[in-house]
């Protein structure tokens, strides 16, 4: 056997002994910064040692992995501050989050907010002794005999859980032994800056019948500057919570009687409309038609679609009488019966069906979440049946709509495309064919994307979008599905230029998703402070006193007829009352009316609550209808 392997970092190849450490080939430049790395694409320790040709990646805290490695590395950092001042605490498992991490911890009594400063106290003690941080592989036994005489039940127990051709290992600091697969960072030093934030309980293993567990959570960050700013994102988040503004603003409020549902106000419904309206406006050029299908069906529909198997679990079922109902989770199956009611011609297709009706999923209650998580919600939902020859198309012009929608309110787009899950319909050529034809629109397209493998639906593969919102979170909005399988399930046909029977392709399309959880996901971006041409009260009106309310009545009645929506707040109120008043329900325009104002007729702005002095009228009243005009509407139109 050689002594030596060729190992490729970024465009060198280095010729190194074999069993070289990673650490090693690490170049002054990125040492310190450079957390863990990937050989031949597989996440590894910087000790591991190098036994065969490959490629190295460096993993730093800006790489997702790089920070999945870190936050998981800080959970052990938790853990053994736990067992440092409560030597008998019995660890659970702790791994990283999005943006965080924690530990489920069996302890002696419950935490308080003085214990979390504390073990966080204790936390930066270790991270000041810099320990290294180092691998060991261990037999079976071995590890239960470890455990076992550490007083780890519930180590003992995974050990027992770990398939017998899986290697066990774990990972030493100081005194401190865990049970993990890894990797994570050379040493406790490099987690300079954490933080503890909540704790709650959780059963071991999400079972209401195992012990109570003590979930610790925390976040960690490279520097102090980081957390800091990380902390005040946090904080801005908290006052932008849709589950307050909304109320605050009169769009929606949630009651303990319909848990999941959103019961929506006049202004909510407004909103509603209009997106509605602003999303009509963008697809009926383009051959959209409108259906309506029913919402509840018999689990015999559901049976053919594939979702009685795959999605059960997830629908309202209503079994009575002998009969057994699913409340729709997703429009798709309805939409295949309204094709099959019709011979269908290749001159027919594309055929593009859309929907707007109410869809329902049950979601468990621990996981509600207002508008974000909901049991309730309605999409912007349609379905294209296709000819194989028009799928690239197809999907190019759903890219645009994605493009229009997300372009008209300034939100950067990213794609993944998700391949074939483990539970999936139909056989592996098809789906290698729709992975493929969906790569290769991307492709044509010259979008960037990220793969992530194994999380398609069950019956295709997928286009996920994610949307960046101002306070640089990521959501997941709009979704783009090749299926191959429901066509086949329903026995969908149409006839070719031969009049032989061919079999369509089916488009599953979303631009905004859920319409609820989109504008939960706009509530928080814009803080409330909606585009003018989305806004549901756009501007209101604020007279001092009655004098001037005969002018206020004027100025609104050339809004209106302006096609804008206004409001006049004539109530004998303090005006800065009323002032506040529209800040708190966010009208993104307020026009002050006094005595100089009637006198000079002008008036006077304020701007997302910002003073922007005084302007004549009606020469303002064009800046206001130019704003307040929908992207794509037509002069004339309706809003």
């Amino acid at each position: 056997m050689a002594d030596t392997v060729l190992v490729r970092v970024g465009e060198a190849t280095h010729s190194i002994e074999r069993g070289t450490p990673l650490a090693d080939l690490v170049p002054d430049p990125l040492r310190g910064s450079v957390l863990a790395a990937l050989f031949n694409g597989r996440p590894v320790d910087l000790g591991f040692r190098v036994g065969e040709d490959g490629t190295v990646d460096w993993l730093t805290f800006d790489h997702p992995a790089g920070r999945r490695i870190f936050r998981h590395s800080s959970a052990h950092l938790l853990a053994q501050a736990v067992k440092r001042r409560w030597p008998t605490a019995q660890l659970g498992t702790g791994p990283a989050l999005e943006d965080g991490f924690y530990y489920d911890i069996r302890l002696p009594e419950p935490l308080t907010a003085e214990d979390l400063a504390a073990i966080e106290a204790t936390m930066r003690a270790i991270v000041a002794e810099d320990l290294p941080v180092e691998r060991q592989e261990l037999s079976r036994e071995e590890a239960r005999r470890l455990f076992a005489e550490r007083g780890e039940p519930f180590k003992v127990e995974i050990v027992e859980r770990i398939p017998a051709d899986v290697p066990i290992s774990v990972y030493r600091q100081g005194e401190f032994v865990d049970l993990c697969s890894g990797p994570h960072v050379p040493r406790t030093g490099v987690l300079r800056a954490v933080r503890l934030t909540t704790v709650s309980g959780a059963y071991w293993r999400g079972d209401e019948r195992q012990p109570m567990l003590s979930r610790i959570y925390g976040t960690s960050f490279p520097d102090e500057a980081q957390l800091t700013a990380y902390l005040e994102r946090v904080e801005e988040a908290k006052r932008r919570d849709h589950r307050r503004l909304g109320p605050q603003m009169g769009l929606f409020v949630f009651r303990d009687e319909a848990p999941g549902f959103t019961f929506w106000l006049p202004k909510g419904v407004t909103l509603y409309r209009k997106l509605e309206a602003f999303s009509r406006r963008l697809q009926e050029p383009l051959g959209y038609q409108e259906v309506s299908t029913p919402w509840i069906f018999r689990a015999s529909l559901w049976e053919t679609s594939g979702h009685w198997q795959h999605y059960r679990d997830n629908m309202f079922v209503v079994e009575r009488d002998d009969e057994r109902l699913g409340v729709k989770p997703m429009n798709c199956p309805g939409h295949c019966l309204l094709y099959a009611g019709e011979t269908r011609s290749y001159r027919d297709l594309p055929l593009k069906l859309a929907e707007y009706g109410p869809l329902s999923r049950f979601e468990r209650s621990g996981t509600l979440h207002g508008l974000m998580r909901a049991r309730g919600f309605h999409q912007d939902d349609a379905h294209l049946f296709v000819r194989p020859d028009q799928i690239a198309d197809q999907i190019a012009e759903v890219l645009g709509l994605v493009d229009a929608v997300y372009g008209a309110l300034d939100m950067p787009v990213a794609i993944e495309l998700s391949t074939r899950p483990e539970d999936y319909l139909g056989d592996l050529e098809t789906w290698d064919v729709a992975e493929a034809q969906l790569k290769a629109a991307l492709e044509r397209s010259g979008r960037p994307y990220a793969v992530r493998p194994g999380e398609g639906a069950f019956y295709g593969p997928k286009l996920d979008f994610h949307v960046t919102d101002a306070l640089g979170r990521q959501w997941q909005t709009a979704t783009v599905q090749l299926d191959f399988q429901m066509p086949r399930q329903f026995d969908l046909v149409y006839v070719d230029a031969a009049g032989q029977r061919q079999r369509p392709v089916m488009i599953h399309r979303a631009v905004f998703g859920s319409l609820e959880r989109f504008i939960g996901i706009l509530v928080e971006h814009f803080n409330g402070w909606f585009p003018l041409w989305l806004a549901p009260e756009p501007v209101r009106v604020l007279p001092l006193a009655d004098d001037e309310r005969p002018y206020a009545e004027a100025v609104a009645r050339d809004l209106r007829q302006a096609g804008v929506t206004a409001t006049v707040d004539g109530r004998r109120e303090k005006l800065g009352y009323k002032i506040r008043q529209a800040q708190l329900e966010r009208v993104p325009v307020a026009l002050v009316i006094g005595r100089r104002e009637v006198e000079a007729h002008t008036v006077a702005v304020r701007w997302q609550g910002e003073d922007r002095g005084t302007q004549p009228w009606p020469a303002y009243l064009e800046t206001i209808r130019q704003q307040a005009m929908a992207p794509g509407q037509a002069e004339g139109d309706a809003p």
